[in-house]
């Protein structure tokens, strides 16, 4: 006859069991936390998504050329340039994990290479890359563009931004239309990312009849002097930033040696340049909005943000180009 089990020996046979259970739960819990780690090390900061250039740079000029006549110069750099690159370029500088969608050249991927920043080149290769012809005194500049393959940019973009993953995703080109952008904005907002757009300088998106939904869907607007003027359809910057003021979201406003200021979304902060030696000024735009995010991703309120924004701007005009001069860091 078998022996009948005793109260022990079922305990004891029970024991294995519940050791198996509990590593398997525990097993379980590592695993989890490894495919969260993974999932964060893949989501990354920043994406920028918008227009690059191949620049041509001459800078440092007493003065612009009068019509009709020639002004020769030693000082010339040849470089990339465009907001998607610059800004990513900065705030990867800064230590954000970042990437950039865009019509490359293969200048702009080599550097975007050298700098550990991801691209997803929407050019094909029988198109032409855009390129910018800069003269630069140390007061102003002026630009001639060829677009090349930026008349297409916006609608390739929109394509590929479904797929993209990231806690920020920076917009800098010029929409055609503004409308569909709407609801990828909101989209974006509902997977948890937010938003910001600088346009750039645009008269005809100032007649576009959907610009004000679009600008007042972003997380955050940056808008130079000029900017800010046109697109609130005014002749004045005062009448400008009181206009700006009514938007539901921070509206980022770069002033130049003014500083920058952020009207709207129930916010009015202030603050002063940072006191630099300018060599020349482009790309000084799109390194502020780098450092401007680079510290909002990093949890710093809205007059810090300014702040530093404005000494990672200051700081890149030391050099000639939008990218010799971005810092790594900024004190």
């Amino acid at each position: 006859m078998r022996p009948t089990p005793t109260r022990a020996s079922l305990r004891d046979a029970a024991e294995p069991t519940h050791l198996c259970v509990s590593v398997s739960l525990w097993l379980i819990h590592l695993w989890l936390i490894h495919l969260r780690v993974l999932h964060n090390l893949c989501v990354l900061d920043l994406v920028t998504a918008g227009e690059a250039f191949d620049d041509f740079i001459f800078f440092d000029l007493d003065a612009l050329p009068q019509p009709g006549h020639e002004l020769k110069t030693n000082a010339f750099v040849r470089t990339v340039g465009g907001g998607a690159v610059i800004t990513a370029v900065a705030a990867a500088r800064l230590g954000l994990r970042c990437a950039v969608v865009s019509g490359l050249s293969a200048d702009a991927v080599q550097l975007l290479r050298r700098e550990r920043v991801s691209a997803q080149n929407v050019r094909r290769r029988d198109e032409a890359a855009a390129i910018t012809v800069a003269l630069s005194t140390r007061r102003d500049r002026r630009y001639v563009t060829f677009n090349g393959m930026n008349e297409r940019l916006s609608r390739r973009i929109r394509t590929v931004v479904p797929r993209l993953r990231a806690r920020h995703l920076h917009f800098a080109f010029y929409p055609r239309p503004c409308r569909p952008w709407i609801g990828v904005v909101e989209a974006l907002r509902r997977r948890g990312a937010s938003t910001s757009w600088d346009f750039g300088w645009n008269p005809a998106l100032a007649r576009d009849p959907h610009l004000r939904p679009l600008a007042a869907a972003v997380d955050y607007l940056f808008l130079n002097r000029d900017e800010a003027v046109l697109y609130a359809r005014q002749s004045r910057l005062v009448p400008a930033i009181d206009r700006w003021r009514r938007s539901p979201r921070p509206v980022v406003i770069k002033l130049g040696a003014d500083g920058s200021r952020v009207v709207g979304g129930g916010v009015d902060v202030r603050a002063p340049a940072a006191r630099t030696r300018v060599v020349d000024t482009t790309g000084a735009g799109d390194a502020f909005n780098a450092g401007f995010l680079v510290s909002i991703l990093r949890g710093d309120a809205l007059p810090r943000a300014l702040r530093f924004a404005n000494r990672v701007g200051a700081r890149s005009t030391r050099f000639a180009g939008g990218i010799d001069g971005l810092p790594e860091r900024v004190w």
